[in-house]
């Protein structure tokens, strides 16, 4: 935890931070190959809609898995990288089904709640340890999230 006292935080705030980091890190990983799953799985007369639109989300999510990895290593720990520890951490569960449109954005649904609450989780214990890089970072991810459930929950009519 070299970086903790360069960067003005406690290095056992940022090894909990970073343990955390790594379940949300666990969890993302898991969440993006679901959803590559339905991307290229998805069947029926929704195709046209879904295909597009899950590829824009795991692009998305590609993308923060990195900038979780990242913050772990800013924060001087490792982050984890292989999904067998991923899938002993990790919440969101393996999907099996993959190519019906309504079960694939339920998974979808199911699979932010876990992520916004774990990003919450993280929002407290970042604000009590001064860590405004992680907690500006959650905040960011939960704000464009919500908009993203309020989409998902339309498209299955909610």
């Amino acid at each position: 935890m070299k970086n903790a006292s360069i960067i003005g935080l406690n290095e056992a705030d940022c090894q909990q931070i970073a343990d955390k980091l790594n379940v949300l890190l666990a969890n993302y990983s898991v969440f993006y190959q679901n959803t590559r799953g339905s991307h290229w799985n998805i069947k029926g007369d929704q195709f046209f809609t879904l295909h597009p639109k899950f590829e824009e989300l795991y692009n998305s999510l590609v993308l923060k898995i990195d900038e979780i990895a990242e913050r772990i290593l800013t924060l001087g720990a490792i982050p984890a990288h292989n999904y067998s520890d991923y899938l002993k951490v990790s919440t969101i569960q393996e999907s099996t089904d993959a190519s019906d449109a309504t079960v694939s954005v339920q998974n979808i649904l199911n699979s932010f709640k876990v992520v916004i609450d774990l990003q919450r989780e993280l929002l407290d214990m970042t604000e009590k340890a001064g860590d405004e890089g992680t907690n500006s970072q959650m905040s960011d991810y939960i704000t464009e999230q919500e908009k993203e459930v309020w989409m998902y929950n339309s498209y299955l009519g909610k």
